[in-house]
């Protein structure tokens, strides 16, 4: 966890939760439970906005501070209705010191004819309350529940004090997040360091180019980028990649499609929000990785009621050799399905990869 960290959170679960995916395409079958006690048991790890919502270990924590600085509550124009309804935000944080850690329906019902956020991704006026304080860094997560709600305490009781202690200058903690991104990548370019903690490309540059000065980063040039990259130092070079997985769509492996493209010349849209007529792949696509090259994609979906992982579409990449690529996806599926406590896989006939899959 700590070598990819951060480990993006999202929670739709057409066939499982993003951040289960991520160990799954590098460990294979792993015991969920384990995971959850790791994260939200050990002390070690924490959430907060780095990439987007993501798990930290705590030491990274103090590192977004500046971010937590400037964090404006959502929605847009909650940050007036905090300030109007002080009194209930304050009693909040009080509830939370004096119980422990609370979930938002755990919490008292709001002021009356307060703005209602139901139909919503903040759901409450409560759960607007916790979320504000914890982009702001007075809250912390304490757990995840088993709806996947958080429930919150106190920063201080959570962060360690070493590191809630902790009070970086923003260029040095710029600095820090991007030697963490370099140590992830290997290698990348100034927008590929900078978008894993969502850094600005002009002050991800400045910092770069400091690192690198200081040897701390070597500044190298690769074939067919347009732009210089950064190489770690204890970048790992292989003579091969044997890898095999399919990957989530947020993925760090490919959430930054620029990236990919480069990489892997294979340009991937979650179609998520995309009206199903005008989706080109599926609802969940995953990539399929086989060896050193994204090879494949399917559109997947845990059917629990049934027992069944079903195969909505399959396609190959464009050049490759379909019988190939459907033997070691085909494989990897089983072991998605046995992983989930699936009994059984049905494949669709779409796409061009479909009719090999039903085959093998």
């Amino acid at each position: 966890m700590r070598r990819i960290a951060p480990l993006q959170l999202d929670f739709v679960n057409v066939l499982a939760p993003a951040h289960y995916l991520v160990p799954f395409s590098r460990l294979g079958p792993y015991s969920r439970p384990a995971l959850h006690s790791l994260l939200y048991g050990h002390g070690g790890f924490t959430e907060q906005w780095a990439h987007e919502a993501a798990v930290i270990p705590v030491e990274t924590w103090p590192l977004l501070k500046h971010r937590m600085a400037e964090h404006r509550p959502r929605p847009d124009g909650f940050e007036k209705l905090l300030k109007k309804h002080r009194e209930y935000a304050e009693n909040v944080l009080a509830a939370i010191a004096d119980k422990g850690p609370l979930a938002a329906h755990e919490l008292p019902e709001p002021p009356k004819a307060v703005a209602s956020f139901r139909g919503t991704w903040i759901g409450t006026f409560q759960r607007a309350v916790l979320e504000a304080y914890f982009g702001q860094g007075r809250l912390a997560s304490a757990n995840r529940l088993p709806n996947f709600a958080r429930s919150y305490d106190l920063a201080e009781k959570r962060i360690p004090a070493l590191h809630h202690g902790h009070a970086p200058s923003r260029e040095e903690a710029v600095r820090a997040l991007l030697l963490k991104a370099a140590a992830a990548h290997g290698i990348g370019t100034a927008h590929d360091l900078g978008d894993y903690y969502r850094l600005p490309i002009s002050e991800s540059r400045v910092a770069l180019r400091a690192l690198a000065a200081e040897g701390q980063l070597e500044e190298v040039s690769v074939e067919g980028w347009g732009d210089s990259a950064y190489m770690h130092p204890a970048a790992v070079r292989p003579r091969a990649v044997r890898a095999c997985a399919l990957l989530s769509p947020f993925d760090p492996l490919v959430w930054f499609r620029p990236r990919t493209r480069r990489l892997f010349g294979f340009d991937y849209t979650i179609e998520i929000y995309t009206p199903a007529a005008k989706r080109k792949f599926g609802y969940y696509v995953l990539p399929f990785l086989q060896g050193e090259r994204l090879t494949g994609r399917v559109d997947l979906k845990a059917d629990r009621s049934s027992g069944t992982l079903r195969i909505l579409a399959a396609y190959h990449e464009d050049g490759e050799d379909p019988e190939h690529v459907a033997g070691a996806l085909m494989a990897e599926l089983d072991r998605v399905r046995e992983w989930l406590g699936l009994t059984r896989i049905d494949i669709d006939e779409r796409g061009n990869l479909a009719a090999r899959l039903r085959r093998s």
